[in-house]
């Protein structure tokens, strides 16, 4: 099964003390800076939305967001563009991407620190219904990438794993690492 528009979503700490409008400015600043590999062009602002999408930084390759949806904020990265690669090429593509503006986001000063990666909560969803339903065939087939990817990305350190069958949610599955990591310790398993 060859997967496209891979998310990666990183789950935030203390989401109780989450104010997701100093995000606006922030992501603007990055538009303006062009800092990323991407194309960014426009932020939509959807925090009316309870347990919505939140704060969206619009790239044509891809959007970056700080979102809420089933109320679990995080830094999610949504890749919009088909990728070349393997399916570990696309899965490494997409958490490098929400792994570096996670980064970003907790050194912004702006945020006052407010935004932190919680250290071992990673979600992977495939924004393909067509491609990959949420279904005991597509979890079975995609099972042996995701096993690979998160091992990796765990350093070969124990994680569960879970998905969620609600065939009406995009196919998906929640990584819970073993113990605690950094948003750098990633990107260096990652690269290892």
């Amino acid at each position: 099964m060859e997967l496209q528009h891979v998310n990666v979503k990183l789950l935030l700490a203390h989401p109780e003390e989450i104010d997701l409008e100093p995000l606006i400015p922030v992501f603007h600043g990055w538009i303006q800076e062009q800092g990323t590999e991407e194309l960014l062009l426009d932020v939509a602002d959807y925090r009316h939305v309870p347990a919505g999408p939140g704060v969206v930084l619009i790239g044509h390759e891809g959007n970056y967001s700080v979102d809420n949806t089933d109320n679990r904020f995080g830094v999610r990265y949504n890749r919009k563009m088909p990728l070349d690669g393997s399916n570990q090429d696309r899965f490494a593509q997409a958490a490098r991407a929400a792994l570096s503006a996670c980064q970003r986001l907790e050194a912004e000063p702006r945020l006052a620190g407010k935004l932190r990666f919680n250290g071992c909560d990673v979600e992977l969803f495939i924004n393909d219904r067509l491609l990959a339903p949420n279904s005991d065939a597509t979890r079975e087939a995609a099972l042996p990438d995701i096993q690979a990817f998160s091992a990796k990305l765990c350093g070969g350190g124990k994680y569960s794993l879970s998905f969620d069958k609600d065939p009406r949610k995009l196919f998906g599955a929640s990584v819970k690492a073993s113990r605690q990591f950094a948003t750098g310790d990633l990107l260096a398993n990652l690269n290892s």
